[in-house]
């Protein structure tokens, strides 16, 4: 159970990684215009804005995978409840897509991370 815990955290984390690209990068290209679903002059407008939001989940990704390396469960742990925190909060103001896409997979890795937990 703890490889397929370390597997879910991996892949939440990939998944910032994917976020990050998008809205650092891609954003105010057909790409994000199309993810995202924003005309071009509102992607010109909020590009810098989700640039930052980019880099925030670049953040999450960063510490899911330092959490993963290190072997650290507690820092694996926050970081999860921080993305699903993120999640929720982009679901209740932005886009209830953001709970399935982001929140979802990050609460799923946090049970199954718990329950490898209870078994070791």
């Amino acid at each position: 159970m703890k490889i397929t815990a370390r597997l879910l955290v991996l892949l939440v984390a990939a998944i910032h990684v994917g976020i990050l690209v998008l809205e650092m990068f891609y954003f105010d290209h057909p790409i994000g215009r199309d993810v995202f679903g924003t005309t071009p002059e509102e992607s010109a407008t909020m590009a810098v804005l989700a640039a930052n939001q980019g880099l925030y989940n670049g953040f999450l990704a960063a510490g899911l995978f330092w959490g993963v390396l290190a072997g650290k469960t507690d820092m694996i742990i926050f970081f999860l409840l921080g993305v699903i925190v993120a999640g929720v909060y982009g679901a209740a103001t932005a886009s209830g897509t953001i709970l399935i896409v982001q929140a979802l997979p990050a609460a799923l890795a946090l049970v199954i991370t718990l329950l490898a937990l209870r078994k070791s």
